[in-house]
């Protein structure tokens, strides 16, 4: 069985979202970031970079992959899904794969910095990240106009990109003038396994950690 070590970030989302898509087993060891559970030596014997997520194959000699990127690769070989095995297929999901992980995982996460969390804000910065993390998504909604999907069918190249885009309004990203882009999140957010990686890790979910908060004011 496959070990997940998550968080509730859309890198963490990318592995469970997969998991889910691909129906694999998998049992969830959710790390807490704020107490650095991500930096500890058993941690970091299975990621050297101190980052979530990971994953463990237990079914293939406890074999260790980092990088969400890589493992959704993994995965989806390891299933022979959401992945094409032509050169040219493969090549496209994956330019795609890459263009999240080079352009709008690393843009919209330096927005998420000066927007959300510096004390001191810095516009020029923001306005740096903002309008960068607009123009990866301006690209993706492009490529969807005369696509259902970014590379062919539905892929990782897909969940990827999805994963972070959901979180153009935490990013302060306007997304209201890109049509093919909302229509395109619509059809993935209707999915039942993106739904349930979504939820992953359950005791750490944002919508849930609020919902607590509200409850306890209310008593």
């Amino acid at each position: 069985m496959i070990t997940l070590y998550t968080a509730a970030t859309p890198n963490g989302h990318k592995a469970s979202v997969t998991l889910e898509e691909l129906g694999l087993a998998y049992t969830v060891h959710p790390l807490n970031l704020m107490k650095g559970e991500q930096k500890t030596p058993q941690f970091l014997a299975i990621n050297p970079n101190g980052r979530i997520p990971a994953i463990i194959d237990g079914d293939a000699d406890d074999f260790a992959i980092f990088e969400s990127g890589a493992i959704m690769i993994y995965l989806a070989e390891k299933t022979g899904k959401l992945l094409p095995t032509d050169v040219r297929g493969r090549s496209r999901v994956i330019q795609w794969l890459m263009f999240q992980m080079g352009g709008v995982g690393p843009m919209m996460g330096q927005a998420n910095v000066f927007f959300r969390y510096m004390p001191e804000k810095i516009q020029p910065a923001i306005d740096r990240y903002q309008n960068e993390s607009k123009r990866l998504l301006t690209v993706l909604d492009s490529q969807l106009k005369d696509n259902e999907y970014l590379a062919g069918d539905y892929s990782i190249a897909d969940i990827a990109n999805f994963c972070w885009a959901r979180t153009h309004n935490w990013s302060g990203v306007d997304i209201s003038d890109l049509p093919n882009l909302k229509r395109w999140m619509d059809a993935i957010y209707a999915r039942d396994a993106v739904q349930r990686g979504l939820k992953v890790p359950e005791e750490m979910n944002p919508a849930k950690i609020i919902e607590a908060a509200k409850n306890m004011v209310q008593r």
